[in-house]
């Protein structure tokens, strides 16, 4: 097994004391010029890499800051992680990215291998809605922010989407459209997004005289394209068929969409198709996905922000935050065909 070369080898080699080495790493500007490539030359010979984890120990700060997501197989997610990724590297930060797979159990792992290794602080799509992993982890004292997710027993900063909002903004654009008949496909039900999106469709419904009832909902077990085949399958089922549908992301309505063309329904012509998050893929789909966009990049972004004010220099004057940001629809194909 390999020995893991330490500050005194490289010393002992270059024949200098343990804090010239130090200086050379730490204070270079301190060292002279001869002594200093001699000790960069032994420890280049020897191949010492300094130890993060003793600096940070006597530093008494970490330079990681975690963050964990509920589905990295979701490009929403891959954005978040983007945005926190350059306010972590402006700030000389590295970032540990992991993915609870909407797992409570996993959730409860990571965030004990975060207190672990003593984090800076953590970004959070949390799993456990109750809130208890949360209420567990902060035990440690180690900062959070919670992104794409308000949980009132959290206390601490957020950043999330109006998602009653985005709900409205699908169901008034295909109302628009003329279409009065709406199915929502969701995702569970226990996620409170999915029950937000809803909800907001449903408002736009009452809003424009119509009842309840005209929204016919989907429940999936999961927010990705298997799941939004199935509910495809389900909806060709359904007698009336709705002639308008409303995913609680674009990955379902991506599943939903193959299943309309597996089945010979023209999309929008037969059935009308919105999504919700705007990926990448949205605009790529065979038939270009009309969707309500979330500021992913943005979300990641800020809640990093609000992460370092928490964690930096001037914490004592952190107050914390619960930001919300305001989605767009982005009209394409997949809902411009006008019903009469």
């Amino acid at each position: 097994m390999a020995q893991t070369v330490g500050i005194k080898e490289v010393a002992r080699h270059a024949g200098v004391s343990v804090g010239t080495v130090s200086n050379v790493i730490n204070r270079p500007h301190m060292v002279a010029e001869e002594t200093r490539e001699r000790v960069l030359g032994a420890i280049s010979e020897l191949g010492y890499v300094r130890s993060e984890s003793a600096r940070q120990l006597r530093a008494g700060r970490s330079r990681i800051i975690s963050l964990l997501v509920l589905d990295m197989g979701n490009p929403f997610f891959v954005d978040v992680a983007s945005g926190a990724e350059r306010v972590a590297r402006g700030a000389s930060l590295g970032v540990m990215l992991c993915n609870s797979a909407q797992s409570v159990t996993e959730e409860s792992d990571y965030l004990s291998l975060f207190a672990e290794q003593r984090v800076r602080g953590v970004l959070v799509t949390p799993a456990d809605l109750t809130g208890r992993n949360l209420a567990e982890f902060r035990r440690h004292r180690i900062p959070f922010v919670l992104v794409d997710r308000v949980l009132p027993s959290a206390e601490g900063c957020s950043v999330s989407v109006d998602d009653v909002l985005g709900g409205k903004l699908a169901a008034r654009h295909l109302l628009d459209q003329g279409h009065p008949s709406i199915a929502f496909v969701s995702g569970p039900m226990s996620l409170q997004q999915c029950r937000d999106r809803r909800d907001g469709a449903l408002a736009a419904l009452t809003e424009a005289g119509h009842d309840a009832s005209a929204l016919r909902v989907i429940e999936a077990d999961r927010l990705d394209v298997a799941s939004g085949r199935d509910a495809g399958a389900r909806l060709l089922g359904m007698n009336p068929r709705p002639t308008a549908v409303f995913c609680a992301n674009d990955l379902l309505a991506l599943g939903v969409l193959q299943a309309l063309f597996a089945a010979d329904v023209r999309v929008p012509e037969d059935i009308a198709l919105v999504g919700y998050d705007d990926i990448e893929f949205a605009a790529a789909a065979a038939v270009p996905l009309t969707s309500v966009r979330q500021p992913a990049v943005r979300m990641g972004r800020q809640a990093a922000e609000l992460l370092l004010e928490e964690t930096g220099d001037d914490a004592d004057r952190h107050r914390h935050q619960r930001i919300v940001l305001e989605p767009e629809l982005i009209v394409r194909d997949s809902t411009l065909s006008p019903r009469h």
